[in-house]
């Protein structure tokens, strides 16, 4: 294939991954802007495998053909509680690769380039291959936070921010010698910056509490983007440049959302809690009161005698995979003349966007899953709220207590309800670590138990009444 036709091929991609980017911000079109990102995509690889650039085809299906059975099968097999762990490992894949990429375009420099020419791309280089290490460390330890293989809580070691800038200090020192360095002697000083740059990347992540690991995910996003961007750079290959840039603003940007969301510093989420104080982290003071527990017969009374229902899934609800359950009741409740509407909190599971797509999964109609600035302000006139598997988001103790490792971080508003059911396994404290009040509320009952056995118990229920009413209308 020419050069003219590979370049038309790229200008394709590229107008494609931008209407997929602008199909995903809205759940009507996501559908179709997945399909635009994946015909996006197949055009790009294609072209590039048939370009008069590349003539090692036997490399080329060695390396494609395991890598696209073993993403299919791990698509295939990873269930959507588990999307943010292999979103944080895909980023660092991408991470290693931009490492890859610099120090093979280091040791095999292009002889063509001289003066200036050589000194940018060996700056393209040196910082490509710093945004990726730190990618790759920072996306491992995103991973094992959410795995829970390692603790949830931020890691706090004394004179932490120093630490950093220190390791940020090393790394100029580092490349100004290897910028000076001739030909390929500056692998070492390479090398050096690696470890100080993984090291930077650990601590940055390690030192985040889980409230804030969605931003962190969305962040981590950013960076794979500016690393794809930075080997796009290191092979003069434009729609690399182009696709890296378009993922590392669009995360940025999402980023930067979610912590106002969250009324979080955008820089102090990203730069692992610079400017926070020590009291926010990540502690707990215990809350004590007495619980109201429910069982499925009393949370069908209140459903029956209510005029208006908001439900608040979280995590639990994706653990328990109870959203086809929940949508049905919605329907039924629907069908009754409830209005019903969800409440979806920016962060709600552990990724962006994580309840819109199981809701959507369901069937649940779009038009009555509202985010949290839009429903918040129609809790005090709501007969009941069901809580499902939701509990930082929900805690009000980041409106009412200003010690709270979440103080100030926007929650859904549910306590302010008439009545509120929260469906949960037991006690225990969120992904944050936090003790939530809204257990001890007056108006809140907890349902304990499985999320998806008891709404399958009320869905059950509620099938039932309304299968002995149908003759009674019948005969009316």
């Amino acid at each position: 294939m020419s050069n003219n036709l590979v370049a038309v091929a790229y200008l394709v991609a590229i107008v494609l991954f931008i209407l997929s980017l602008g199909g995903l911000s809205n759940q009507e079109s996501a559908k179709r802007g997945n399909v635009y990102g994946i015909i996006g995509m197949i055009i790009a690889l294609v072209a590039t495998a048939l370009s008069s650039q590349l003539t090692a085809y036997g490399l080329l299906v060695v390396a494609i053909v395991p890598a696209v059975a073993i993403g299919g099968l791990v698509a295939s097999r990873v269930e959507m509680t588990e999307m943010p762990e292999l979103v944080a490992i895909l980023h660092s894949f991408v991470g290693l690769a931009a490492v890859l990429v610099g120090l093979a375009s280091y040791l095999g420099p292009d002889p063509t380039l001289v003066g200036a020419e050589e000194t940018i791309h060996k700056l393209e280089i040196y910082i490509g291959i710093f945004i990726g290490a730190l990618t790759f460390t920072g996306s491992v330890v995103a991973f094992g936070k959410l795995r829970a293989l390692i603790s949830s809580k931020p890691l706090m070691l004394p004179a932490r921010h120093l630490l950093n800038i220190g390791l940020l200090v090393g790394t100029v020192i580092l490349g100004v010698a290897f910028m000076g360095a001739e030909g390929t002697e500056g692998f070492n000083y390479v090398l050096g910056m690696v470890a100080l740059s993984s090291v930077l990347g650990i601590h940055l992540v390690a030192a985040i509490g889980g409230a804030d690991m969605p931003v962190v995910i969305s962040m981590l996003n950013s960076y794979s983007g500016w690393a794809a961007a930075a080997a796009g750079f290191m092979l003069s290959n434009d729609l690399l440049i182009v696709t890296g840039a378009l993922v590392g603003s669009s995360g940025a940007i999402l980023s930067f959302i979610m912590c106002k969301a969250m009324n979080r510093s955008f820089f102090s989420v990203i730069l692992g809690g610079f400017g926070q104080g020590s009291g926010k982290g990540g502690s707990s003071k215990s809350v004590e009161g007495t619980v109201s527990e429910l069982d499925v017969n009393g949370t069908i009374e209140l459903l029956a005698d209510a005029q208006s229902v908001i439900i608040t899934p979280g995590y639990g609800m994706a653990v328990a995979q109870a959203q086809h359950a929940v949508s049905e009741i919605t329907q039924l409740l629907t069908k009754r003349g409830v209005n019903v509407r969800f409440g979806i909190h920016p962060v709600a599971g552990r990724l962006p966007g994580h309840m819109n797509v199981l809701l959507a999964e369901a069937n649940v109609p779009y038009d009555i899953v509202l985010e949290m600035d839009e429903i918040n302000d129609d809790f005090p006139e709501t007969d009941v709220v069901l809580v499902i598997g939701a509990n930082d988001t929900v805690n009000p103790s980041a409106m009412e207590d200003p010690e709270s490792p979440i103080a100030g971080m926007p929650v859904l508003e549910v306590w302010k309800a008439r009545n509120v059911v929260v469906m949960k396994r037991g006690m225990s404290a969120g992904y944050a670590g936090v003790a939530n009040p809204l257990f001890f509320k007056d108006n809140t009952q907890m349902l304990f138990g499985d999320a998806k056995a008891n709404t399958n118990a009320i869905l059950g229920r509620l099938q039932e009444s309304e299968t002995s009413a149908q003759p009674k209308l019948a005969t009316a």
